[in-house]
């Protein structure tokens, strides 16, 4: 644990409370004290959704903690099983409640006594884990939970669909355009022949988990989410998944290849061979593969890329950028740490230097030193451009409010190629067009920024200093800046006046 004011992956109870709220009919129950409870207020502000099941808080406060909460959680489980009837309750504490090391699986087993609804205890460690390892580990906890009831009912249907079936798992609330790639991954199954049998967690039911067994494989289109649980299915029932993310040309590709391997390995099954939809998609449906070959991109190849994000989008954004459009990646990060061997296999080939951390300064700092011309990661790292005037698409979580679109704009299958290359053609500065714009009076008339990304730089810039270096063409303008500040740390220099800009000039150029 530490204390931050920005993090990329969240608190554990976060990752559980997304993956309840993305079932129908789950209610979560949040043992926690005030401050902790703000998920409804961020999935209200951040979803664009009409209805969905908000989480109840259990407040642990000064009262709770002189006699204990049993009674008060206990109470809530029975008081929301008559309100709401919903199939499952799950209670989750928060590391903050945690620390008061209750016997919160003793409350469980005593109020379903009582209730008529599913009730669990989240099972993750809220210490060791972040948001996105416990909504993973609480997605596999509740798959297993409700097959392992069934199969002590002999509920659990192992029969095979007629036709070719995939369930998705892993698409949730608040994940980063999941629900536009759910749409395109449905329609890409359609058109290859095959059956969505489920979807998990997003709109899915824990009265039809008995039903996942049913379809021929598993297709998991994040590492972040769903690969627990799929190894969890493939284990204990057979069953193989994909866990190629279809992002890009070639991703896409090579996860419809590895759906058509499955299929072609089940004796049941007629052969299958999608090359020609492949062909088909990439020449005319995905507008991508032309786009690459254009004169536009070709103005990008060799530009300097930093890439961060989760391990999935960095990844595979990476990927993109050097394989299908030319671009140089100086950098390929993740905050993803607890996966960084996977992102290290997958990115080594194609960037100069990899970087795995949670410190958003320190992202920051190395984009200030590289100074690429474009940069592609989170909602942090678009703050971090527009202070040191980089501009920077968006291509993963955490996001604000501008990328949870109301239209459609998927990452994954064919269409997401179309929505990735216009997302990096225009990240780019190119030619003179902030020059231009700031002749003809443009948008570009915000003054210079003067410090670092870290915020420790003890450099003061003199008005007439600021005034000059405004006068720069804005596409070099953040270059000049940091040289100049660079020459004068080296030098001892504590103020910049026009004179230090000029003798910094006539150093560097000399």
């Amino acid at each position: 644990m530490k204390l931050a004011y920005w993090m990329y992956a969240g608190p554990a109870h976060i990752g559980t409370l997304r993956v309840a709220s993305s079932f129908k009919n789950v209610h979560a129950i949040m043992h926690a004290p005030l401050g902790d409870d703000y998920f409804n207020v961020m999935r209200s502000m951040l979803e664009r959704e009409r209805d969905f099941t908000p989480v109840t808080a259990s407040i642990v406060d000064r009262h709770v903690l002189a006699r204990g909460s049993q009674e008060k959680v206990v109470e809530n489980i029975t008081r929301k099983d008559k309100e709401e009837k919903p199939d499952l309750i799950l209670l989750t504490p928060t590391c903050t409640s945690s620390i008061l090391q209750e016997d919160l699986e003793n409350f469980v087993n005593r109020a379903s006594t009582t209730t008529d609804s599913d009730v669990i205890l989240a099972d993750v460690n809220h210490y060791r884990v972040n948001e996105l390892q416990a909504a993973d580990r609480t997605l596999e906890q509740i798959i297993r939970y409700y097959l392992t009831k069934a199969k002590k009912q002999d509920k659990v249907v192992l029969k095979k669909t007629e036709k070719p079936s995939a369930n998705i798992i892993g698409t949730f609330t608040l994940g980063f355009h999941h629900q536009h790639d759910c749409r395109e991954l449905k329609r890409l199954l359609k058109e290859l022949g095959i059956i969505t049998n489920q979807v998990i967690p997003e709109g899915g039911s824990v009265k039809e988990l008995y039903a996942l067994p049913s379809a021929w494989f598993n297709l998991v289109p994040y590492r972040e989410v769903g690969l627990m649980a799929a190894q969890y299915l493939k284990k204990e029932f057979g069953m193989p998944y994909v866990a190629i993310t279809p992002i890009g040309i070639i991703e896409t590709a090579l996860c419809i290849k590895e759906i058509q391997t499955i299929l072609n390995s089940e004796p049941f099954c007629l052969k299958v061979n999608y090359s020609s939809y492949i062909n088909e998609q990439t020449s005319f449906v995905s507008q991508a593969a032309w786009f690459s070959r254009s004169i536009d991109c070709q103005n990008l190849t060799g530009k300097k890329a930093l890439v961060f994000g989760d391990a999935t989008h960095a990844a595979s954004i990476t990927k993109i950028l050097t394989k299908e459009m030319g671009i140089h990646v100086v950098c390929a990060g993740t905050y993803c740490k607890h996966d960084q061997a996977w992102f290290i296999e997958q990115v080594q080939p194609y960037c100069d230097k990899i970087l795995i951390t949670d410190d958003h300064e320190e992202v920051g700092d190395i984009i200030a030193k590289i100074e690429p011309s474009a940069i592609f990661g989170t909602q942090m790292e678009r703050h971090i451009g527009k202070r040191l005037n980089i501009p920077c698409g968006v291509i993963s979580a955490p996001v604000h409010i501008q990328n949870f679109s109301l239209g459609y704009r998927p990452f994954l299958g064919y269409e997401g190629t179309n929505q990735i290359a216009d997302l990096v053609y225009n990240s780019f500065t190119l030619g003179m067009e902030d020059h231009l714009l700031e002749i003809f009076g443009g948008h570009d008339t915000k003054k210079a920024v003067i410090k670092s990304t870290s915020m420790e730089s003890d450099l003061f810039w003199t008005t007439d200093a600021q005034l000059e270096l405004n006068k720069i063409p804005g596409f070099v303008r953040g270059k000049i800046k940091r040289n100049t500040e660079q020459f004068a740390k080296e030098k001892n220099i504590s103020e910049i006046t026009v004179e230090v800009m000029y003798t910094a000039k006539e150093t560097l150029s000399g």
